[in-house]
């Protein structure tokens, strides 16, 4: 190891050659990340565009990947109406998917999730960027990062429609289904409240707390859940592969539901 000198005297940091002198297997978590995200949107691709097995009209049970159900294949799904026509590139839930997926990709979390695993941009402390040129998130396209707040608007109203089916199901009576219906929305209502936008909006902007009890209370409750906005997130991409894989065994009659009531 050599060091450097610098121009007016004196020494400056020691030139090391190496990229980077963390020994630990820093790469593993990159790696699962990777897999993981891979695996679901891999799934999730699959199941948007499967067009079938998407609804148990027996207990009203409709998959979150199709709701609001909205093309002429919904049948006696589409509790909105059918404004779209059938066709194989067009989701059933054409409506929501897209900002759902804005949601995800804009979300604090997911960002560093996938600029660490998929772009190296670091893959991890003190570990080199994989890129040469860095321009944070000022460019195209990831100034749309910036749109975070505006996704979580949309997010708010597709919970409020996935509660909605989830109590719509509930009149038929009670099921396994129902059970992982409720599970998935409370998981989805506590990742979408545990946003950082959230957090902001419920007292980013106020001077004085005691001014305004109501607005504290609720941004201390979101402020607990954000420190769990990283579970929540990985939580809520299993209880949505659940629910849907759940939904899909009944429609296509691989199972049955187990009924505990009716």
């Amino acid at each position: 190891m050599t060091t450097a000198t610098r121009p007016g005297g004196g020494q400056a940091r020691a030139a090391i050659a190496a990229k980077t002198l963390r020994t630990d297997r820093y790469w593993l978590a990159p790696l699962v990340t990777f897999l993981g995200l891979t695996a679901w949107v891999t799934y999730a691709t699959v199941r948007v565009f499967m067009h079938k097995w998407f609804f148990v009209e027996e207990y009203h049970y409709l998959t979150p990947f199709y709701s609001p159900c909205i093309t002429d294949a919904c049948g006696p799904a589409a509790e909105f109406g059918t404004p779209l026509p059938s066709f194989w590139l067009i989701p059933e839930a054409a409506f929501t998917l897209p900002f759902l997926l804005l949601f995800r990709l804009t979300c604090y979390y997911y960002r560093k999730a996938y600029y660490r695993s998929f772009w190296l941009s670091p893959p991890a402390c003190a570990v080199p960027d994989g890129h040469k040129k860095y321009s944070g998130e000022t460019r195209f396209p990831l100034i749309f990062q910036n749109a975070h707040r505006y996704a979580f608007y949309a997010a708010v109203i597709i919970s409020v429609i996935n509660t909605w089916d989830a109590v719509r199901a509930q009149t038929t009576g009670l099921g396994l289904g129902n059970v992982i219906l409720w599970v998935n929305v409370i998981m989805l209502w506590a990742y979408t409240l545990s946003c950082h936008s959230c957090r902001h909006i419920a007292g980013g902007r106020l001077k004085h707390f005691s001014k305004h009890p109501v607005r504290y209370r609720f941004w201390t409750f979101v402020s607990k859940l954000n420190t769990r906005h990283m579970q929540l997130a990985w939580i809520t991409l299993g209880t949505l592969a659940l629910t849907d894989f759940y939904i899909m065994g009944l429609a296509a009659d691989w199972f049955s539901d187990l009924r505990i009531i009716n």
